[in-house]
């Protein structure tokens, strides 16, 4: 019998955890262990975690780090052999959401799965078609074979809401540890790259979106960047990010032309800004550090560095 562990890093949860602590009680599947990663939260994040009979495990702030953090908590459930990464702002959004994204593992050969992301009821359009883009509503499942057609896209993944087979993650060196960010992606590329296959389930729903400010998109957006900066060889096997993203745009472009024209000139003024932060962040090797902290979403990272 498979040995589940779901393992969700938080800081400053506020009043919706309520809702995710609620959520997750009500799956027809149910975790042996539950695993809340706490950054030192000066809410009741952690004592809320606690009460639902979760283990919390506490970190200091700048201890943090998406992939390192990741890793201590596998290190933390040496007997789960199924892990399931969540983040707090994803709230499960069916009773079976954990049910059919653990159900796909009876196929020896997947190495991981994620699931499907729903915009939340008031997400703004720019930020539903996002979702909508990433996370359509068929399932698939990808292999190393798929690289040649779909690029670095076979290697999307999700930090949110995604389930790893633990000796498929030990097989690649688990989460990289002091990485910005794409921690999911690489796990992903690396597991295709050594034969896993990875799943995408859209019947394993949560809700997650997000309605960034420019600063926000620009700042994401450089993270990305400098990830793929520092990445280089991993992603030279995967080929250009770029003709990703003009698709993205023209499917942006035609949902907003249909659900809300108004929003077009700011679109096209987030393309600028998320290419132009994109390319500054591959040229990142080249900027001060004070610089960098400025510029990117994960200041933290720099501070460390």
């Amino acid at each position: 019998m498979r040995k589940l562990g779901l393992i969700i890093p938080t800081l400053n949860a506020g009043k919706a955890f309520h809702k995710w602590i609620e959520a997750c009680s009500s799956q027809t599947v149910k975790p042996q262990y539950i695993l809340v990663i706490d950054s030192a939260s000066d809410d009741e994040t952690a004592a809320l975690a606690s009460q639902a009979g979760f283990m919390v495990h506490r970190i200091d702030r700048l201890a943090f780090d998406h992939g390192g953090t990741r890793q201590v908590g596998i290190e933390l459930l040496p007997d789960a052999d199924l892990l399931i990464f969540m983040t707090q702002d994803a709230v499960l959004a069916r009773p079976d959401a954990l049910e059919y994204l653990i159900n796909v593992f009876e196929e020896p050969t997947v190495g991981l799965a994620y699931g499907r992301q729903l915009p939340y009821p008031d997400a703004g359009p720019i930020g539903t078609h996002a979702r909508l883009f990433n996370y359509p509503e068929r399932s698939e499942v990808r292999s190393q074979q798929d690289i040649a057609s779909k690029g670095f896209k076979a290697a999307f993944n999700s930090d949110s809401f995604a389930c790893y087979r633990k000796s498929a993650l030990e097989q690649v060196g688990g989460f990289p540890r002091n990485i910005i960010f794409g921690e999911d992606s690489y796990v992903a590329a690396k597991m295709l790259l050594s034969g896993w296959k990875v799943a995408y389930v859209a019947e394993a729903q949560v809700y997650h979106s997000h309605d960034y400010t420019l600063r926000q998109e620009f700042q994401r957006y450089f993270d990305i960047g400098v990830f793929h900066s520092r990445e280089r060889l991993l992603l030279e096997a995967f080929g250009s990010v770029e003709g990703e993203g003009l698709r993205f745009v023209r499917s942006e472009l035609t949902y907003l032309l249909q659900k809300a024209p108004q929003k077009i000139p700011s679109a096209l003024l987030r393309t600028v800004l998320k290419y132009a932060a994109y390319r500054l962040g591959r040229l990142e090797a080249f900027l001060p550090n004070r610089l960098k902290q400025h510029l990117a979403m994960n200041k933290k990272y720099f501070q460390k560095s």
